[in-house]
């Protein structure tokens, strides 16, 4: 069979079977051991809510399985309801952090020093717009930061109709 024959997925949609199971509280990681992970993101994560007590252990409990224990996550203050500075899961404390960057991006930190950038679709993204800005973001030659990718997938807000004047 020729490679024309099998069929690949277009440029910046995920293949079909992940498309389809991408819903809030997914996500989708890209993990590579890199030497310096700057301007890369190693994976995306589209919370329910910004509830960090009811997001954040799901979230921590699937990254271990890959990734072994976490012990540091930092979230953007701005995008999460109260941030506490450390939550239980699993049976294993987790420190959280919280900082005011707005970049729309949240930081795991397994060990002292290995870090792994997920870029955080706003929980009330919709479907389609969410599972472009996570495939872009999984890109293993994507070196755009999280803040650019959601400006370019996520719709603009609708302006309000004017009225006759």
């Amino acid at each position: 069979m020729a490679d024309s024959d099998i069929p690949h997925p277009s440029p910046g949609l995920l293949p079909d079977a992940i498309h389809a199971a991408v819903r809030p509280g997914t996500a989708l990681l890209r993990l590579e051991t890199t030497r310096s992970r700057q301007g890369v993101l190693d994976g995306a994560w589209w919370p329910r809510t910004r509830d960090v007590a009811r997001e954040v252990p799901a979230l921590v409990s699937a990254l271990v399985e890959h990734l072994g224990p976490v012990s540091r996550v930092g979230l953007d203050a701005g995008a999460w309801n109260a941030i506490p500075t450390r939550l239980v899961v699993d049976d294993q404390i987790v420190h959280l952090d919280s900082f005011p960057v707005g970049d729309g991006t949240v930081l795991i930190t397994r060990g002292d020093r290995d870090h792994f950038a997920l870029m955080v679709v706003p929980p009330d993204t919709e479907p389609d717009a969410a599972r472009a800005a996570m495939a872009r973001a999984v890109q293993a030659d994507n070196v755009t930061q999280a803040a650019e990718i959601l400006v370019a997938a996520l719709p603009s807000p609708m302006t309000e109709p004017q009225g006759p004047a």
